[in-house]
């Protein structure tokens, strides 16, 4: 350790003050792992060290406790040259319940001597009990202290129905900080009193500033709609996620997965079978809050919220768990999907789409009415294709469940299972009164994949658009694929490319180890995500799901096309010429072609679980019969068929292939 006499010490911390904003908060100083941006005055440099026969545990889910445990090892860091009067607030601030002692603990120089806060087992048994070493509060807990937060801080005491539903209504308007504290909680196991008020704390949306502004004028009332009616699926998947938890978490137990994606799924189909009696609240809110400049968000929250009590029925609920039941088919992939929405389609990020969508003029008051916070388990946010998306701008609504940051590479997968993804892009899609664009099907790659990949033969690409690319008829008779045809997916950045397919990297909870640190690898997943396809609210994509996982499984394709690509291949420069002129006049997929492609499809399928098949075998066969019958029509189409391209009904949402009938196949 440093000298006595310079009045310095070294300091290992593990729990609340790894973070560097707690810490200031404590001793007016903060630590940073760069060498080059501490300054003695105010940062002090910190490293990456490991205490040795002690193990970490967090009895009140509050704060961390070191417990002595000779197999175990305890990870944080070392600060280095912190100020005896510094040291000394800290002792204040960590209690009578630990004690400051040295240690000896391990760096990437070496070994370094440092005070560390350690607790006895003696007072951890005194306060907690026997069982002080397990942890006792998990996430439930977490959500019953900032409910009690809200009870303290709005209406503090009051228990009438109005209190209640405004301490609601403030949650929800709150709900992406709830989100953040979970994520926390998950990565670091527990959240200090000291955080959560701080966090909670914050100023609620507030649309007053909008009443005065002419521009906004022509749309609030479609906004004041789209608030309410979020705030109700909202609410329906509160009561869902709570009262029928057991149930849910029978049919998907796995935390991998974006927990909530069953419970808004059924949310979702309660309003979208119910559209009369949500037209009627939206009506009757307009007619009780009028846009006079009276009333702020929360009102209209709170409307929607009393209304949502109302007309919740658990009849329903378990009916919808009982079809969810008959028509699980859970696979070993993970999966997630991305929808974009727009009025304008691909001029929504067009500088001159100013005022040329007549309900929300391209979402650009979307922050403004607190949707990025109403919206957030769906994943919510608008996408100018900027990459740094920002209040304010025009784009597409874009939803991905699962999704936990606007950025998009904190996420989880929504599910493994093809039959709950089709449901939940079908209910997303029909949900929001806004024309469906495009869809972003993602798929986890298994970790032998990475730095494996192949690329595409042209001829499955064909056969992919065929599937999925937007097929259209013009007024003129013609057949071509939109997605290509229209540039949607062809774009210049360094140079021309197509953005049909990208590999990229997520996570899926922070990163424990501090702010400084890269991500930890073991929290880090490869993507592959294929964006060539249309969003239409009439299709099933089921087929084209469990196409994209059988062709991931057993060629592990990977980008196509990338500039850089392009630029080094000949083969692949012509075959981007073949594949643009082939879209504007589309030809049949051959015989040949079309077998190859099925073949690989059931190869990968039948490979899914250590070189077996983990669906059950006439699934499999429901799924490669409904992409031959796909692409036999369109070649029928091209051949002189009926003049308009027909969706096989059980390709369409208007009828739904259940398990009996995927059975009798």
């Amino acid at each position: 350790m440093t000298s006595t006499e310079e009045k310095q010490f070294n300091l290992f911390v593990y729990g609340s003050l790894r973070e560097p904003s707690i810490l200031e908060s404590v001793c007016g100083l903060s630590f940073t792992l760069k060498p080059s941006q501490a300054n003695q005055a105010h940062t002090l440099f910190a490293e990456l060290a490991i205490l040795h026969g002690y193990r970490r545990v967090s009895p009140d889910n509050v704060y961390f406790y070191a417990i002595p445990d000779p197999a175990v090892k305890i990870e944080g860091f070392v600060i280095y040259r912190l100020p005896a009067e510094a040291l000394q607030e800290i002792d204040r601030y960590e209690g009578k319940l630990y004690e400051r002692e040295v240690v000896s603990v391990n760096t990437a120089n070496g070994q370094v001597e440092a005070y560390a806060y350690l607790a006895s087992p003696r007072s951890m048994k005194k306060k907690f009990g026997d069982r002080f070493h397990v942890n006792l509060i998990h996430e439930l807990w977490l959500r019953k202290r900032i409910e009690r937060f809200f009870q303290m801080h709005t209406r503090p005491g009051e228990d009438s129905m109005d209190a209640d539903i405004e301490r609601r209504a403030r949650r929800i308007l709150l709900g992406t900080t709830e989100r953040d504290l979970v994520v926390t909680h998950l990565g670091r196991s527990a959240v200090s009193d000291y955080y959560l008020e701080q966090e909670l704390s914050r100023p609620i949306a507030s649309i007053k500033h909008l009443y005065g502004d002419s521009a906004v004028k022509p749309y609030f009332a479609n906004y004041i709609n789209l608030v309410v009616k979020q705030v109700l699926l909202n609410q329906f998947e509160w009561i869902l996620y709570h009262r029928f938890r057991f149930e849910l978490n029978r049919l998907s137990p796995n935390r991998r997965y974006y927990t909530r994606i069953l419970s808004i799924i059924i949310a979702l189909r309660m309003i979208n079978t119910n559209r009369s009696g949500v037209d009627l609240i939206l009506r009757r809110c307009q007619e009780t809050l009028p846009a006079e400049g009276t009333y702020d968000l929360i009102d209209y929250v709170k409307f929607a919220v009393q209304a949502a009590d109302t007309i919740f029925d658990a009849r329903v609920v378990q009916s919808e768990i009982s079809r969810i039941r008959r028509n699980l088919q859970p696979g070993l992939v993970p999966m997630g999907a991305e929808m974009e929405l727009s009025n304008l389609g691909s001029r929504a990020v067009h500088q001159d789409a100013a005022g040329q969508d007549a309900m929300f003029d391209g979402f650009r008051y979307f922050s403004d009415f607190g949707l990025d916070v109403l919206c957030w388990k769906l994943g919510g946010y608008i996408d100018d294709h900027s990459g740094q998306p920002t209040p304010g701008k025009r784009g597409f609504l874009e939803l991905a469940p699962g999704r936990l940051n606007i950025l998009g590479e904190l996420s989880k997968p929504a599910t493994d299972d093809p039959w709950i993804l089709n449901q939940l892009i079908r209910e997303t899609a029909a949900f929001f009164p806004v024309k469906p664009h495009s869809l972003h099907l993602s798929f986890q790659m298994r970790r032998y994949q990475v730095g494996r990949q192949t690329v595409l033969p042209l001829s499955f690409v064909k056969c992919l658009l065929v599937l999925g690319g937007g097929t259209q008829i013009l007024k003129d008779g013609k057949l071509w694929i939109s997605r290509m045809s229209h540039n949607e997916i062809r774009r210049d950045r360094s140079g021309e490319e197509l953005i049909f397919a990208q590999t990229s990297k997520r996570r899926w909870r922070m990163d424990d180890q501090g702010p400084d640190e890269a991500i930890a690898p073991s929290l880090l997943s490869h993507v592959q995500q294929y964006k060539f396809i249309r969003l239409d609210s009439r299709a099933n994509y089921e087929p084209l799901i469990m196409a994209l996982k059988g062709l991931q499984l057993s060629i592990n394709p990977g980008d196509y096309l990338t500039s850089e690509q392009l630029a080094a291949s000949r083969r692949l420069r012509n075959e981007f010429l073949e594949l643009k002129e082939w879209a504007d006049h589309p030809e049949e997929i051959s015989r040949r072609t079309k077998g190859r492609f099925l073949d690989t499809i059931y190869d990968g399928l039948m490979q899914e679980r250590h070189r077996r098949p983990h669906h059950k075998l006439h699934y499999i066969e429901w799924a490669i019969g409904a992409i031959d019958l796909q692409i036999r029509l369109f070649n029928k189409q091209l051949a002189g068929g009926s003049g308009q391209f027909q969706t096989p009904d059980f390709l369409s949402t208007s009828s739904e292939p259940d398990s009996d009938f995927k059975a009798s196949l």
